[in-house]
This record gives structure tokens, sequence and C-alpha cells, in this order.
């Protein structure tokens, strides 16, 4: 599927849900893809993009903002304390923010910089252990400890159980987003991003939808 069959079915599921035109990001998943994926999107014009790895995001997007100018990069699987300081300087937005070790570090960082990326709180909505993400019923406290520590948060992000319907997922986020005034909703990936526009989202998060499936190592 290309680009433009993408944005055109999120321009249809902003208007199906009443919202504005343009009100919903895509983060093209650029994760673990060959460069030449990466580089094809990058022609067509698009300048959001989302990395799981910071050490994989590190050995291409220098060179690649060199050369296509601003990337708007977002940081969107689990992110190690250690590699924070890396992570500040080079994504504009980290969509995993999900222990307390995690937002002292950050908050540090942000003192030190004089700045931070946008933030966005994973909730663990499922409640599967495997997952990392605050769980929902911590979710109030845990945000208002982040606020303590003068982190500007943007948003809340979850990934719904693999199987199950995503839709009370969706909403359950946007219920603690609501509660907790964060306007943010990192939400959708590419078997359910209309979904999650009808329930709030404004940053879907989409991957092989747009670069065809993966091949990892």
């Amino acid at each position: 599927m290309s680009l433009t069959d993408i944005r055109n079915r999120i321009a249809t599921a902003e208007a199906l849900a009443g919202r504005a035109p343009g009100s919903v990001r895509l983060i093209a998943v650029s994760k673990v893809q060959p460069l030449e994926r990466v580089v094809a999107v990058l022609e067509e014009g698009h300048r959001v993009f989302g990395e799981n790895y910071v050490q994989e995001a590190q050995s291409k997007w220098p060179e690649l903002r060199e050369r296509f100018g601003a990337v708007d990069l977002h940081m969107i699987g689990p992110l190690q304390t250690n590699k924070a300081k890396v992570a500040v300087e080079l994504f504009d937005a980290i969509h995993t923010l999900d222990r307390a070790s995690l937002a002292e570090k950050l908050a540090r960082l942000a003192q030190a910089r004089g700045a931070c990326p946008e933030l966005f709180v994973q909730i663990n909505t499922g409640a599967e252990p495997q997952k990392a993400g605050i769980l929902p019923e911590d979710a109030d406290a845990f945000i208002a400890s982040c606020r303590g520590l003068d982190l500007a948060l943007s948003g809340a992000m979850c990934i719904p159980p693999e199987g199950e319907d995503s839709v009370p997922h969706f909403n359950s986020l946007a219920d603690i987003a609501r509660r907790n005034g964060l306007e943010g909703l990192s939400m959708g990936m590419s078997g359910d991003f209309e979904a999650a526009i009808a329930a709030g989202a404004t940053h879907v998060r989409v991957g092989s939808a747009i670069f065809g499936a993966r091949t990892y190592a």
C-alpha cells in the first residue's frame, strides 16, 4: 500500500469522525526497514518517522537529516535509562515514558539542556506482564509525579494486546488522557489506525502498511 493510500485513509477517517483535516499526524515507522524504502518515503515528502531502537536511529538519521532537511523523529520503542541522553538529543518526541527512573532521568536532562522532547506516557491498557507501560490504575499518580518533576507531558500512548479488539483500549487511553488534561493520543497502527482516529488519536504509528513487511535478522 502506498503512502498516498494511507494518507487518504487517514483523511477519510478524520472526516467520518468529525475531526478537522490534518488533525492526525502520521508517524511512518521505519524501524528495521531497508534504507532504500525509507529514502523512497522521504522522497515523497514525508517528514515524520518513528524508530524503536536508539542505536539504529543514531546510525541512520543524522545523515538522512543532512540530506533531506528537518525530520520529526519519534521514539516509539522501550527506552533504556542509560540511553536517555542520546535519545533526547536525537528525538523530537518520546512515546514510551513508562517508569519513575526514566522520568527522573529525563527531568535531569531537560533541566541541564533547557529543552525536552515531547513526552507521551505509555499506558499498559491490557495489563500485560510482558509489556512495558504504566498500569491504568496507576496512571493518574504517575502523571502527577512526572509533572512534579517539571516534565511537560504531551500525551499518552498505548499498544493494545495482539488479537484483542483495540477499541476498548483506545477508549481507556482517551479517558486517562482526558481526565489528566493530556491532549496527545498516540494509538493505532497498520491494522487499526482508523478505529484509533475514531476514538480520538492525534498520532498514528504505521509501518508495514507503508514500507512493506519487515525482515528481521
